[in-house]
């Protein structure tokens, strides 16, 4: 019987993990600094450090995200960073065992690129559990019944779309989209909008604080860029309004693909999604206005998770701690 102390999610934006017995013992984002030398690149800073240096260091330092995909195609950063988070939360090399979160629908050779990561950061043993599985359980679901739940996670570079039941993922869609893609349209919409050039941290807290898809919403910032043709600095009030053009394209598309994935689905399920209700989570969750949107735009209903940031890898470790469950969730995988 598989037996985990430790949970790992290990997203675009920021990576988790949990411990038994413990909690979550560790959400730092997931970044690396490096800077180039005569024998290559040089990490200087990981996590929480990286992200400090954002838009604060010399121009040849580059701070990036090895998971820019699911695939985790970037070998080398994804085990360095892995390994440091890792050492942090005081875990035993070779000897711990670990559920490692994926997206669903993910190839063969995707998986395996994941599993070499885990080979080569030390994990004794993993198992490799779908996101959305883990997220139904996260928000109090539950996924081993003939009730269907129907689940979309949208993360920091990707959206998710999935129906669950008999803890099976029944249909399940992926897009590339996510918080990352609302940063950069956000950072492109006030250059071409505003004249105003400003960063993707000064974006993430435009689309926190102020973005949203109420009509008519008053939420507003004051932010200081830079002026696009006189290189000078410029303060600029920015309304929910200036932001709604910028982001509503990207949960039109999410829209499409729930709508997309339910057309597919015989009526018996499709009631049990009624009843149950349409699960959002990831943190995009939290946008302004975004339930409202929802349920204008689809004719079913939906609920926001209370903790949509942390459903995920709380539903993890609620695997750490039911055998039965876990058990239920592998051996349907």
């Amino acid at each position: 019987m598989f037996k985990a102390k430790y949970a790992i999610e290990m997203g675009g934006r920021y990576t988790c993990i949990y411990v038994k017995g413990e909690g979550l013992a560790l959400k730092e984002p997931t970044l690396i600094a490096a800077e180039p030398t005569p024998e290559g690149y040089k990490v200087i800073a990981m996590g929480n450090s990286a992200k400090k240096l954002v838009g604060k260091t010399k121009e040849n330092v580059e701070i990036f995200t090895p998971v820019p995909s699911a695939d985790h195609s970037n070998f080398e950063y994804s085990t360095i960073l892995l390994k440091y988070f890792l050492k942090k939360v005081e875990y035993r090399p070779h000897e711990d065992r670990a559920i490692f979160i994926i997206p669903c629908g993910l190839s063969v050779h995707e998986k395996e690129n994941i599993l070499k990561v885990c080979e080569a950061s030390d994990i004794g043993q993993v198992e490799l559990v779908p996101s959305v599985l883990c997220s139904c359980i996260g928000a109090g679901r539950a996924v081993d019944t003939s009730k269907v739940n129907m689940v979309v996670d949208i993360g920091g570079t990707s959206t998710e779309v999935a129906v669950i039941n008999m803890s099976n993922i029944l249909k399940g869609a992926t897009l590339g989209v996510g918080g990352r893609s609302i940063d950069a349209s956000i950072v492109n919409y006030l250059a071409y909008s505003q004249n105003l050039i400003i960063g993707l941290p000064t974006a993430e807290i435009l689309k926190n604080e102020v973005a949203s898809l109420y009509d008519n919403d008053t939420l507003n910032m004051e932010v200081t860029g830079v002026d696009a043709t006189t290189k000078t600095p410029k303060t600029v009030v920015i309304f929910s309004d200036d932001l709604k053009e910028a982001i509503e394209p990207f949960f039109s598309e999410v829209v499409r693909a729930i709508d997309t994935t339910i057309n597919t689905l015989p009526p018996e399920i499709v009631a049990d999604i009624i009843n149950n209700k349409i699960l959002v989570v990831g943190g995009c969750a939290k946008m302004q206005g975004l339930e409202h949107y929802l349920n204008k735009h689809l004719n079913y209903p939906v609920e926001i998770c209370e903790d949509a940031d942390n459903a995920t890898i709380l539903g993890a470790g609620k695997l750490l701690s039911d055998q039965q469950l876990c058990q239920s969730v592998l051996k349907n995988l």
